[in-house]
């Protein structure tokens, strides 16, 4: 391997530190970058082991080992003259970009990728950090142009106000390049859509995270009486959960073989799995599965260790470790209405446990406790499901199970003013019965308003671009089969006939579709606002809408490039 990167980064120590005030003895920057990646580690360590967060340490050190790297080519600029004035900070800054650039450019190509993100700064996450706001990972979702970013684990309110700067950032962010940034559920269909993975977890006032079940989770009474607790509320409010994710864009992507079903399950994995089933069948938990042996079918590797704890990916509540996964909630919304379901059901599960236990002390209390975890995961056991969520084999035993699949975001609504839901609310004191009723009446308002604007603009792009883009794209065919018919030679017009016809006929079916979208959307008016207006615009304008995109995608297949008004599908997803 050609390269003299590494014989570039091997000049730190000959390159002497600026000292602002005097040293007792001379420092260089390998010295320098050395002790800062030590010290990086150990902060980042310290962070996670005391104080509950959740630092990527190992990537701190590299930063803080090639933090100074573009010295080598610039020198150490000293630090008064540096950030003398902002002009000059702008154009010192634009020279250590030049001499990263050029650093990278050391590299071979296959690894400047690798090396990357200890050079460039980026962003987005400056601007995050500005904010206060630090992310975990980074990293490239399945569909083209699909990203995922994950903020550090914070306490309730805090992460849902750093959920809202996030999205403001990567918006702001990309208008800045010229980009989009889609906050979009299913912006395209038949490719994977977007939404939030809401981690969520209880911890005590003095830190401790009681959802973590310890080596021996068979043994973890308290963690076990939470779990069946944490079980019954998800199942009893499995209406309003899903409720709390209901979003007009989400109605396309929950269900759409890459994202949870509309129907609320959990998945505990296999070690808690068999705990819950000995306790069910024997009445006593007497052991916890290990992860045994993962097999990779190498033999030259060492035995990696598997995880009895597992993961599902299609599940929509999920235990992961030492906290639960809601993946419900929809790409563009807040997380604050499923954490504030999440915290009141849960709470008001709790508050009824407690008061079959309380009072009682020694041996009462223990045989109590454990009568109350055994009946409560019989009751509620049916909310348990560790296989494909994604199978329409799973949507007709959940039928079977009485759970509910609640698919669009007007029946989810119905659920605030369910009787049960409004005495659990006004029992933790979080929402009155009117308040309630406001809330409904905004979901239904803001449903048929998000639909209606969505109508309006595919009748206007319908009407005023594809339409008459795909009118240009027939006239073309029909004055090419004229001209080559006129020739005289007995060409062959097959081709262009069969365009002609297809496309035709897709107009045809298109002008119809527009039509009938037109005027299911004037008829909107004669409706009541709220729940009846909501009503129709789910079950007539919404059809309506597909209907007229079904032959507009069709003919975006075969109309020719040049003819099409607007980006294509392939541009959107690939020219990026």
């Amino acid at each position: 391997m050609a390269s003299n990167f590494f014989a570039m980064i091997s000049r730190l120590k000959y390159i002497d530190r600026w000292a602002l005030m005097r040293n007792t003895h001379e420092e260089n920057l390998s010295e320098h970058c050395m002790e800062t990646a030590c010290i990086a580690h150990a902060l980042a360590v310290i962070g996670n082991r005391r104080f509950g967060k959740y630092y990527n340490a190992e990537r701190a050190a590299l930063l803080g080992l090639y933090h100074d790297a573009p010295e080598t080519l610039t020198g150490d600029m000293p630090t008064p003259v540096k950030y003398y004035s902002p002009h000059i900070r702008e154009a010192y800054a634009q020279v250590e970009q030049s001499a990263c650039e050029h650093l990278a450019s050391m590299l071979p190509e296959d690894l400047r990728a690798d090396f990357a993100p200890f050079f460039f700064k980026d962003e987005t996450d400056e601007e995050l950090w500005k904010l206060g706001v630090s992310a975990k990972t980074q990293h490239n979702e399945v569909a083209p142009g699909q990203h995922e970013l994950a903020p550090i684990y914070a306490q309730c309110n805090v992460a849902v106000d750093h959920n809202q700067l996030i999205m403001e950032t990567l918006k702001k962010v990309a208008y800045r390049h010229n980009l989009q940034c889609l906050l979009h559920e299913k912006p395209f269909e038949g490719v994977n859509g977007s939404g939030k993975h809401n981690n969520w977890s209880l911890v005590t006032d003095d830190g401790i995270n009681i959802l973590d079940p310890g080596k021996t989770p068979h043994e973890n009474v308290q963690f076990l009486l939470v779990l069946a607790c944490i079980l019954k509320a998800v199942d009893v409010h499995a209406d309003l959960l899903r409720e709390s994710a209901a979003d007009p864009g989400n109605d396309h992507r929950l269900g759409a073989n890459e994202a949870p079903p509309a129907i609320i399950s959990i998945f505990l994995g296999e070690q808690l799995q068999d705990v819950v089933e000995q306790l069910l069948s024997t009445g006593e938990a007497t052991h916890s599965l290990n992860g045994g042996k993962l097999q990779t079918g190498v033999t030259t590797l060492p035995d990696l260790t598997k995880d009895a704890t597992d993961r599902n990916r299609t599940s929509p509540f999920a235990f992961t470790g030492n906290k639960f996964e809601f993946r419900m909630v929809a790409s563009s919304m807040s997380i604050s209405g499923a954490n504030t379901v999440l915290n009141s059901i849960v709470a008001d599960t709790l508050a009824e446990m407690n008061n079959e236990i309380e009072g009682l002390s020694g041996e009462a209390f223990e045989t109590a406790v454990k009568s109350v975890i055994r009946k409560t995961l019989s009751e509620n056991k049916r909310i348990i499901f560790n296989g494909n969520g994604y199978s329409d084999e799973w949507v007709a035993e959940a039928e079977s199970r009485g759970l509910p699949n609640i698919k669009t975001t007007v029946d989810a609504t119905r659920y605030y003013l369910d009787p049960e839901c409004i005495a659990m609310f006004e029992r933790q004191n979080v929402y009155t019965e009117a308040e309630l009723r406001s809330r409904e009446e905004i979901n239904y308002e803001t449903y048929a308003k998000v639909l209606h604007i969505e109508a309006l603009t595919m009748i206007e792009m319908a009407s005023k671009l594809y339409i008459p883009a795909v009118i240009r794209y027939c006239t073309s065919l029909a004055q090419s089969i004229n001209a080559v018919n006129s020739a005289g030679a007995g060409a062959d017009v097959s081709v262009q006939n069969e365009l002609l016809v297809k496309a035709s006929s897709l107009l045809a079916d298109a002008k119809k579709a527009l039509a009938a979208l037109i005027e299911k959307t004037d008829k909107a008016d004669e409706y009541d606002e709220g729940e009846p207006l909501a009503v129709y615009y789910k079950d007539e304008i919404r059809s309506a809408m597909d209907d007229l995109r079904t032959p507009i995608d069709e003919l975006e297949m075969i109309v020719e490039k040049s003819f099409w008004p607007v980006p294509t599908y392939g541009d959107l997803l690939f020219e990026v």
